[in-house]
């Protein structure tokens, strides 16, 4: 019986001393395998971008805001699609001040599902005209067009794009008017004291806004070149 239990007890002591040895060795691998999992995990960084306001952006925005215009949010886009295609930053707001009174006036009306984005009369005759996803693609659109089709090709001001762009003889004063007019705005402009001269509504040119109608000096054909 005495020995019996000798072994017993040493069972017992051997057994504690496994269990003594091993959850210790346990506790330590799930610590180290808990450390290398987070060490593993990719760190988050968030990174904000701060790009300078454009002058000529703030200029745009508060000019097209006389005037009551949508793309008053557009403004940077403008001037994007100026300078990727080199061009004078104020031409294509000029055209669109003829063409669809600065955006107020286009193909789908202004509501957001229906719009079309075409202030600029492109692809506009009868009933069909051509609709552009966003504002910045229809800028960025018509901004590559006048590049290519027109600058590109000794066509550099109102007066020498109108044959081509337009059927009315008009359309290149029209055009010249709000050039010189936006010109006059941003000399004069004062973005803290928001004092700049406004243009007298007598001197206004005639812009016809009918969009069912809509002609406005466009010619699809003529600009387009459509058959």
């Amino acid at each position: 019986m005495l020995k019996i239990n000798k072994a017993l007890k040493v069972s017992i002591f051997h057994r504690f001393l496994f269990l003594g040895l091993v959850i210790p060795f346990l506790f330590n691998t799930t610590k180290v395998v808990a450390e290398a999992h987070r060490i593993q995990q990719p760190t988050q960084e968030m990174r904000v971008e701060v790009k300078e306001i454009d002058q000529r952006a703030l200029i745009l925005r508060d000019y097209f805001a006389k005037f009551n215009s949508p793309l008053q949010a557009h403004a940077m886009d403008f001037i994007d699609a100026a300078d990727t295609y080199q061009l004078d930053w104020k031409l294509i707001p000029a055209i669109t001040g003829v063409e669809s009174t600065f955006g107020k006036f286009v193909p789908g009306g202004t509501d957001p599902n229906f719009t079309s984005h075409n202030g600029w009369g492109w692809g506009v005759y009868g009933t069909q005209a051509i609709y552009f996803k966003s504002w910045r693609e229809g800028i960025f659109t018509v901004a590559e067009g006048l590049k290519k089709n027109y600058i590109d090709k000794g066509l550099t001001t109102p007066f020498t794009i109108n044959p081509k762009y337009a059927a009315s003889k008009a359309w290149g004063g029209h055009v010249e008017f709000f050039l010189r007019d936006l010109n006059e705005f941003a000399a004069s402009y004062n973005h803290f004291s928001m004092e700049a001269a406004t243009p007298a509504a007598d001197k206004l040119p005639v812009i016809h806004a009918n969009v069912e109608n809509k002609t406005a000096g466009i010619s699809a054909k003529l600009a387009l070149r459509i058959p």
